[in-house]
């Protein structure tokens, strides 16, 4: 213990010394004491970033390129907000919401971050199931998709299950097992970088260069509007009433991607692991300007990177271009005649009628797709869901072959998946730990881990056509979460009774409150107004759940509001 102490003391004399010297030297101590905020990045670029800009590039092209970026500016100065606050107190932050600011939200945060781990854990063993069985090892495994058993799905994910379970026990151990963690993390997003910075390189000469540079400025109005190349195959339906549908698929599908992405950016799990994970390294005061190098460098650059290239990479192979699951066929084809018609062969056609068919409110199947518009099938035929398979060919342009491209697409998705997998474990053990305070080492946190082992039973809840698209349900779910911990960050730096003198002033504070509640505003209305129209089917009565969800959070809000301030803060006894 005296030993650990006396690694602490030193640690933050050398920080005293490096502000002290400034420059140069200021950044490669930073650089050398980094950590947390490379646990950001190993979450952040995991298999819903990855499967969140893929499917943002497929649907919106370069002109979406801002929403990953604008998500994780916001997110970043939350995250900035608790590690001012932590590294201030140099205390739990769940004890010091419980007891100071208000028992609901701290409850409220430590239970959404729980869920969202057991949630989110799902689509990271099915990304990592389709890496392996469609561009790893295709010819070990059945080749339609259709015929692969959960009995195939079980023994890969407890294979990985089991890795992964050893690689996060590591940090349990404190000393070398924390560092030696931090850096099988480390190098796992340096690969994911380099292999999508690799195919906008090789790209270079091809891109259009302008039209990528206009799409990282904000746009919102594409929440309320289909993106310029649905646009123009929806001017070309002559059928309102047909049109008027395809327009909400268009919507549906563009909210819902924009969401998973911007959700992958930043979760409400991963605000609860960055103060946590400080607390573990002993961080203090003087580490303030480290943890801003740290988020900066170690999370927002590799993003930031990462999912741009990955989304531009998307953009140019899958943009405005119809969904194709075997090389040279999809799921349009032309007949002798030249008509366009549904190529049966398509492991993807079923899906395509069954989107057909609701359009038509016909029984699933049973509508010839020549009824309709041209403009009609092509909308459909693009906003069918793509699976590794087809996503691979992404980064063809840098290895030249479609083999290798699987391969190495194979390899990214499955580093970022079992990072996250990782991440997403040790955050429930911090979670558990946290809940029943108890200290976040040894056994406690590595049995706390095992809360997110919900990813076990993915074949079993999944049975979507495309075992990538499952990050998208997902990671709506997470982003509808996020709010809680937004507005909880929100009061905490403006509350006394927590910071004490270590309260913003002036203009300091006026700054954290502005920048603070633009985050807190945007987020809010995206969150709110995707739950708000979430409902659930219960022997055929449609249940608006989403909305009953936020009005009773809001309402026990209030309630705790009241309680904590007439019981004087002693709600911390109970």
């Amino acid at each position: 213990m005296s030993d650990e102490r006396n690694s602490v003391e030193n640690e933050r004399q050398i920080l005293l010394d490096a502000e002290a010297k400034g420059g140069l030297a200021r950044i490669k101590t930073y650089s050398k004491l980094s950590g947390p905020g490379w646990l950001q990045s190993a979450i952040t670029l995991g298999g819903g970033s990855l499967g969140g800009a893929l499917f943002l590039g497929v649907i919106g092209g370069y002109g979406m390129l801002w929403v990953q970026l604008v998500a994780m500016i916001l997110g970043v100065i939350m995250l900035s907000a608790i590690s001012y606050v932590t590294l201030s107190t140099e205390e739990s932050p769940f004890q010091g919401i419980k007891t100071k600011i208000n028992p609901v939200l701290a409850w409220g945060w430590l239970i959404a971050s729980m869920m969202a781990n057991m949630v989110w854990v799902l689509p990271q063993y099915s990304l990592a199931f389709a890496s392996i069985s469609q561009n790893l090892m295709p010819g070990a495994f059945p080749a339609d998709t259709a015929d692969i058993t959960n009995g195939h799905k079980m023994v890969v994910t407890i294979i990985i299950f089991v890795i992964v379970t050893a690689i996060t026990f590591c940090y349990g151990t404190k000393g070398i097992g924390i560092k030696i963690y931090e850096w099988v993390l480390k190098i796992m997003v340096a690969f994911i970088v380099l292999c999508f910075f690799g195919v906008v390189i090789k790209l270079a000469g091809r891109l259009p260069w302008g039209e990528i540079a206009r799409g990282f400025i904000p746009n919102f109005g594409v929440w309320n509007s289909p993106s310029p190349t649905f646009a123009v195959w929806l001017n070309q339906i002559a059928d309102p009433v047909a049109r008027a549908f395809w327009e909400g698929e268009v919507l549906g599908a563009q909210r819902s991607r924009m969401i998973a992405a911007a959700s992958a950016a930043v979760g409400i799990n991963m605000t609860f692991l960055l103060p946590y994970s400080m607390l573990a390294k002993k961080w203090g005061k003087e580490h303030r300007g480290l943890a801003i190098f740290d988020l900066s460098t170690g999370m927002v650059i590799p993003f930031v990177l990462a999912v741009s290239c990955v989304v531009i990479a998307s953009a140019y192979s899958f943009h405005d271009n119809r969904y194709e699951d075997v090389p040279g066929k999809g799921v349009l084809v032309e007949d002798a005649a030249g008509n366009l018609i549904v190529n049966r062969e398509s492991n993807r056609a079923n899906a395509f009628n069954k989107l057909v068919a609701k359009r038509n409110g016909a029984a699933e199947g049973s509508h010839e797709a020549t009824k309709m518009e041209v403009a009609e099938m092509e909308i459909a035929a693009r906003l069918m869901k793509r699976d590794n398979m087809q996503l691979a060919p992404a980064l063809k342009a840098l290895t030249g072959s479609e083999a290798v491209a699987n391969k190495i697409f194979g390899l990214g998705v499955l580093a970022m998946t079992m990072s996250t997998i990782s991440l997403l474990m040790l955050i429930s053990g911090f979670v558990f730990c946290e809940a029943l305070r108890l200290p976040h080492t040894g056994w406690p946190l590595r049995f706390g881990t095992l809360f997110a082992s919900t990813g076990l039973l993915w074949p079993f809840i999944w049975g979507g056509d495309s075992a990538a698209y499952l990050v998208v349900p997902t990671s709506t779910f997470g982003y509808m979460l996020l709010p809680i911990a937004f507005l909880t960050f929100f009061f905490m730096m403006n509350s006394k009774a927590l910071l004490g003198e270590n309260l913003p002033r002036g203009g300091k504070r006026v700054t954290w409150n502005v920048l603070m509640g633009v985050s807190l505003l945007i987020t809010g209305y995206a969150a709110i107004t995707t739950g708000w129209a979430k409902t659930m089917k219960i022997k055929d009565v449609e249940i608006p759940f989403g909305r009953y969800a936020i009005i009773i959070f809001v309402v026990l809000v209030i309630i705790g509001h009241f309680f904590h301030k007439r019981t004087g803060h002693k709600s911390s006894e109970a």
